[in-house]
């Protein structure tokens, strides 16, 4: 009987075993590109959860995969402020901000409730500033924050390896948003957003989602005056990419590498299906009328084969003379009343 928790012993072990196996972690410091894959990576990423989260201004900190507060200082904290999310709650990152020496995953908005510009105007005054809203509290009800803290700086490190990490308090194993728009593109788009890569023919949404949210921005006109939108991403000394838009369609992607090469695409390589936005008459012949469309008739009339068409509603516009004055008043006083016709 002393041997009946061997099993689980042997799981703790193994599992430790595994953990010390991963791959470690790269000495050199998180480099700017990283960092911008590491937020685009992460960024409104849907997640589940996997540990309690307190509400207030007092989130966790996990480092080497140890979370505090724990044990009785969490549920101290959920009976003083209450959770914020709890295990198996789907949740949202909504902002991710590396710091010197700890990446912070601010969840469903973060603690701090973010105010908009006119939240923020104050009226001096004799008693001081005096904000406008002075009801709007700044605390977030659902909102909260977890540090992922390591030893003196960020290291160089990718978003599996960052998954990993952040595996005791988050399971990206669940569908995310990338994933869920992906099954609805074509196949060429979807191994194209995969690999970061931009093709002629895509939308702004799918752009998006292969290089992210574009650094720079520029409008301009063409030789022929067709307005575009040019969105830049890089910068010397790495491979620069000029994707450009009209309307809504990449028409033309220009990257400048590295070492001088300059390289042009404006021939469309991938169609996409065009969204019927205005219902359009086939074959010459009208689009029915609903069950439900205005007439002129009243309650319990015929229509008139001559002015009407087969659903009894006015075809012909009745011409009509000028309105006849109104008739005089005389009436004691002189004071005109407005008389008024009945037209059927």
């Amino acid at each position: 009987m002393r041997f009946r928790h061997l099993p689980a012993l042997a799981l703790v072990v193994t599992a430790a075993t595994l953990w010390a196996s991963d791959q470690p972690l790269s000495s050199a410091h998180l480099s700017k590109q990283t960092r911008l894959d590491l937020i685009r990576t992460f960024d409104a990423e849907l997640v589940y959860i996997r540990t309690s989260f307190p509400m207030g201004q007092k989130g966790l900190t996990l480092k080497d995969g140890t979370i505090t507060p724990n044990g009785q200082d969490l549920e101290r904290l959920m009976a003083m402020w209450g959770p914020s999310v709890k295990p198996g709650d789907l949740a949202r990152i909504s902002d991710v901000k590396v710091k010197d020496d700890r990446i912070r995953f601010e969840v469903n908005g973060g603690p701090v409730r973010k105010k908009k510009w006119y939240q923020r105007i104050e009226v001096d005054g004799a008693g001081g500033a005096v904000p406008l809203n002075p009801s709007d509290s700044d605390a977030n009800p659902r909102g909260t924050y977890v540090d992922l803290v390591f030893d003196h700086y960020v290291p160089e490190l990718t978003p599996q390896q960052l998954k990993d990490l952040l595996s005791p308090v988050f399971d990206f194993n669940s569908k995310s948003r990338l994933e869920a728009y992906l099954d609805t593109v074509p196949p060429k788009a979807k191994e194209a957003i995969k690999a970061h890569h931009v093709l002629v023919g895509m939308n702004r949404e799918m752009v998006t989602y292969a290089k992210g949210r574009p650094p720079k921005k520029d409008r301009e006109k063409d030789e022929s005056g067709v307005e575009y939108e040019e969105w830049i991403y890089g910068e010397p000394p790495q491979d620069v990419d000029f994707v450009r838009f009209v309307g809504d369609e990449v028409v033309r992607v220009e990257t400048m590498k590295v070492d001088g090469e300059k390289t042009v695409r404006t021939e469309k390589e991938i169609e996409l299906e065009q969204q019927p936005t205005v219902a359009k008459e086939a074959d010459g012949e009208p689009a029915p009328r609903p069950a439900n469309a205005p007439t002129m008739r009243r309650p319990g009339e015929a229509p008139d084969p001559s002015q009407s068409g087969q659903d009894g509603t006015i075809q012909q516009r009745v011409p009509m003379g000028p309105m006849p004055p109104p008739p005089p008043d005389n009436s004691p006083g002189g004071a005109p009343v407005p008389q008024y016709a009945n037209f059927r």
